[in-house]
């Protein structure tokens, strides 16, 4: 209740003492950190006023800070307040332990892939390529066929990226075709953790053809 109470009052005397005129009201809590362990990590507080910020609270300083007149007599009730600086306390030790859950979840996963032929059941076309990406973060993933360098659209069917349980993804698609003899078939991964697009050549075995 304690914690409720003064994140309300920080709002409630904003109000109360905001510029006459005002007509928009923002709340910005941010959570920064250069280190992924979080030792660093800061605690921000902000209100604005007409996208004009008016005051905040700085978990570095341990205090409320206005930048107006008015946004400094409300700065001194805030920091008298003992619920409130507990409040914005126990928020500055919660920012501190999320953060290397947070890093680690910005951090890109490459997917690993995997590239297999299976005969195609009630088909036109006698076998099925299936490129699979597992375990990658975030979900945006493409992946496409090239046929001898050139994207192949048809004949081709996806899954959605499937979510593992564990933050992380996968993805199937599979390519129906007929071989031929010299072909070139390759599967090519764009994902945020690649500097380029990864590409996966098919190499037939003697008896696929």
């Amino acid at each position: 209740m304690a914690q409720a109470q003064g994140c309300s009052v920080f709002l409630v005397l904003f109000l109360v003492f905001s510029p006459g005129g005002a007509f928009y009201l923002s709340v910005l809590e941010r959570c920064q950190s250069s280190l992924t362990d979080g030792h660093d990590a800061v605690l921000l507080d902000q209100v604005y006023f007409n996208k004009i910020l008016e005051g905040q609270y700085n978990s570095t300083a341990g205090k409320v800070i206005g930048y107006t007149e008015k946004a400094e007599a409300v700065a001194i009730i805030l920091n008298n307040n003992p619920e409130f600086i507990t409040h914005e306390i126990w928020k500055t030790n919660l920012c501190k332990r999320n953060t290397p859950l947070a890093q680690k979840l910005l951090t890109p996963v490459e997917p690993y892939v995997q590239l297999r032929l299976e005969k195609a059941e009630y088909s036109q076309h006698q076998q099925m390529l299936i490129c699979s990406a597992y375990d990658f973060y975030p979900k945006q993933i493409k992946v496409t066929w090239l046929r001898d360098g050139k994207e192949v659209t048809s004949d081709v069917t996806s899954t959605d990226e499937l979510p593992n349980g564990n933050w992380l993804y996968q993805i199937h698609t599979y390519l129906e075709f007929t071989p031929k003899p010299g072909e070139k078939i390759t599967c090519m991964v764009e994902h945020a953790s690649l500097k380029e697009p990864s590409l996966y050549d098919w190499e037939p075995e003697p008896d696929s053809k």
